[in-house]
């Protein structure tokens, strides 16, 4: 618990200026500490003590956060998780915390780190589906934003699209800039629905990504050329997080993500999941400092690529990837 409150410190205040030894002493940590990455190293025959480098790193499979409880230290520690939203049937990942307070703290900070305080924006959340079941951390994060801006306009919607419509027309003029923070299915049936938008100079349009099952897969390009006519916005800004890391990036625009001070995004080959790639695309592993309760080095289910000016894009999932998973563990 010590160790978990001295991290947690380094993280709120952005204490980073060695990223890479910082993950070194986390990986060392949950290698021990970690039972089910333990495990795992132990079936890779990877020695920990061997580890001396972020590249030599191994990344756990991100299918292990449905079917295990992926924590550092003692089970006692643990009384509250986030879960996926999944699809109607399928087995949502559970992220089990210890502290909510500093996930929302931390999840403030980066946003803040990008867009400046939260007390210059009128925060509206649409996220149907997301706020009618429990445990979403979007949720968490976006209720906490609207209670820290301070702002009597910033609220949460369904499905009432004329109230958040009229709200728009009535923020218009404001000083302040409106956040709109949507799912992306939600975002496309409001685009889609026959509404009037106003022309906002303090608009901006925040996709999470998010289909769910509700509409067809689409690549970004088709869901931008969607929504910046309809919302009258030159570009779309978007935020890319996932309920198993505790860090989000953000992109103002044509999906080019800057990370944060936390994360470290590296490229694997696509065909052999334990290979960094040479290449600049290829799968996404991520290492979240954030995820010092866990585990901070989790192999994703994206495809993405670093563009020639350093920012990161997803480019999509892999192909089957709710089936994938580790079969280290099955054997």
């Amino acid at each position: 618990m010590n160790y978990f409150k001295s991290f947690s410190e380094d993280i709120i205040n952005l204490r980073l200026d060695d990223f890479d030894q910082k993950a070194l002493e986390l990986f060392h940590y949950q290698a021990q500490y970690n039972q089910i990455y333990s495990k795992y190293l132990a079936l890779r025959k990877v020695d920990p003590l061997k580890i001396q480098s972020v590249e030599s790193i191994p990344f756990l499979p991100i299918r292990f956060f449905k079917d295990h409880q992926v924590i550092s230290g003692n089970p006692d520690q643990y009384n509250k998780f986030y879960s996926s939203s999944g699809t109607t049937g399928a087995i949502t990942s559970r992220h089990y915390i210890w502290s909510e307070d500093f996930y929302l703290q931390h999840a403030l900070n980066l946003f803040e780190l990008e867009y400046g305080s939260i007390n210059n924006f009128h925060v509206l959340a649409l996220l149907p589906a997301y706020l009618e079941r429990p445990g979403s951390s979007l949720v968490s994060m976006a209720q906490y934003f609207i209670g820290k801006s301070g702002s009597e306009h910033s609220d949460s919607y369904l499905y009432n699209h004329e109230d958040l419509l009229q709200k728009l027309y009535l923020l218009k003029e404001s000083n302040r800039n409106v956040l709109l923070l949507g799912v992306t299915f939600a975002l496309l049936d409001l685009a889609e629905g026959g509404l009037e938008f106003p022309k906002m100079d303090n608009l901006i349009i925040m996709e999470t990504g998010g289909m769910k099952g509700r509409r067809k897969e689409m690549i970004r390009e088709e869901v931008h050329a969607i929504l910046k006519p309809a919302f009258q916005v030159d570009v779309i800004h978007s935020e890319y997080g996932m309920t198993e890391l505790m860090s989000q990036a953000y992109s103002r625009g044509f999906g080019k993500y800057i990370l944060p001070p936390t994360m470290k995004v590296m490229i694997r080959d696509v065909n052999d999941p334990y290979t960094l790639s040479p290449k600049s695309q290829g799968g996404i592993n991520v290492i979240d400092l954030a995820n010092f309760h866990s585990c901070a080095f989790i192999e994703t289910q994206d495809l993405g690529k670093f563009d020639e000016n350093g920012y990161l894009e997803i480019l999509g999932r892999f192909d089957h990837s709710e089936v994938r998973g580790c079969n280290l563990m099955l054997n």
